[in-house]
């Protein structure tokens, strides 16, 4: 128990660091509505974002070992609030982008240091609860920005401002601790081709992963927009995309550790495509069927990362873990980088349905994929045990590395 009370800075700071740069994206979304950007606009400050996620994931472990895991936060929430603070100062499309560079390289830099401490400070008696707490926390926060949005007003000073002050209060947790910073572990190299090497299905899995989640967050509140969701609507839609993905993580990571695993992501790239399809369908039957279609297709999608990730894990040495959750990781960024664009740029030409058409299609491809590798080999023989995977850092993989024991 002790432990655990001495990692509450770290978990305050996760929930404060969610909630400051998690309503972000749908308020850019309904912000760049409002000023009259295009939709093309809308997702490229969306894969802005996720490129400034990839750069901070990268160069975050090489910060640390610089300057030190406080400073190293500092610097990177310092990057997130400004790129929140002078969104208003300079309205244009372009400008916006690169401050969006700033608050995935917040996400991405925080976090890498957030579980670099928390990797620090846990033994293997107080690891499970400590990562089951930190699930909790960060699906926490994540939902909880999602509803920030209902209450805050697109295209003003205050909304910008309000969630960069709380994106900057996020320092103080950890500037007020006593607990002593821990060493800086080594950076991981990065060889995105190792995830296609143990598992091809696994790494065209995470891209999907990317695909998908990355449409949905950035560029569906425009979705929400045109079919006629107001933005307290676009709030509850979001987070019942959220909260379905979580709670969907138990029951799943329940059947990809007893069933193949090849089989458990072919049913969820079956079930997001018809998910795809309800949420269109469902689009102008009022509030509640939305928002259930937006949950069915949050826990279709969703879980998919940390499927696919079991499965690649399962043909990894021990030693070759760290690495190869920074090579799935590295992909499933590749995917959320492309993703935004592609579905804006859907929409601008076909309408609101074709983002949708566009997920069902790749979710068709994977499921078609998924079963091509089937027939090529049998299961892997021995088995790791599945874990809920957050796609936060290339660390992460190091905290969760003794997590995954054979069954």
């Amino acid at each position: 128990m002790r432990i655990l009370v001495s990692l509450v800075a770290l978990f305050l700071s996760v929930i404060l660091l969610q909630l400051g740069t998690g309503g972000v994206a749908p308020l850019d979304a309904l912000s760049g509505a409002q000023l009259g950007f295009t939709t093309a606009q809308i997702g490229m400050l969306g894969s802005a974002h996720f490129m400034g996620f990839f750069i901070g994931c990268w160069w975050a472990p090489r910060l640390m070992g610089s300057v030190g895991h406080s400073r190293a936060f500092a610097a990177f929430t310092a990057a997130g609030t400004i790129g929140l603070i002078a969104h208003m100062m300079v309205v244009d499309p372009l400008a916006w982008a690169i401050l969006r560079l700033g608050s995935g390289l917040c996400v991405a830099g925080c976090y890498t240091v957030i579980e670099a401490w928390l990797q620090a400070k846990v033994t293997n008696e107080t690891r499970g609860r400590a990562i089951a707490l930190y699930r909790v926390v960060d699906v926490s926060g994540s939902l909880a920005a999602q509803l920030v949005i209902g209450v805050l007003s697109p295209a003003t000073y205050f909304s910008y401002n309000l969630l960069a002050i709380i994106c900057c209060a996020a320092l103080l947790p950890l500037a007020i601790t006593r607990a002593v910073q821990p060493a800086t572990p080594p950076a991981p190299r990065l060889r995105p081709a190792m995830a296609w090497a143990r598992s091809p299905l696994a790494a065209a899995g995470v891209i999907v992963s990317g695909v998908s989640s990355a449409a949905f967050r950035m560029v569906g509140p425009v979705y929400g927009l045109q079919v006629g969701l107001t933005a307290d609507m676009i709030a509850l839609f979001l987070a019942a995309f959220v909260l379905g993905g979580a709670l969907a993580q138990f029951p799943l990571g329940w059947l990809a550790d007893k069933h193949d695993r090849r089989t458990v992501l072919m049913w969820l790239s079956a079930a997001a495509a018809l998910s795809c399809a309800v949420t269109v369908g469902t689009a102008t039957m009022g509030t509640a069927p939305v928002f259930l279609a937006a949950g069915l297709f949050g826990a279709a999608t969703m879980p998919i990362y940390s499927v696919a990730t079991a499965h690649a894990h399962d043909f990894a040495s021990d030693d070759e873990r760290v690495e190869l959750s920074a090579a799935l990781m590295f992909l499933y960024a590749i995917g959320a980088i492309a993703s935004p664009v592609i579905s804006s740029g859907l929409i601008d030409a076909f309408g609101p349905a074709a983002m949708f058409a566009f997920i069902a299609a790749i979710h068709v491809g994977l499921l078609v994929f998924g079963a091509v590798r089937a027939l090529v080999g049998p299961a892997p023989s021995g088995r790791t045990r599945y874990v809920y995977t957050p796609r936060t850092s290339f660390l992460i993989g190091r905290l969760l590395g003794r997590s995954r024991s054979g069954d």
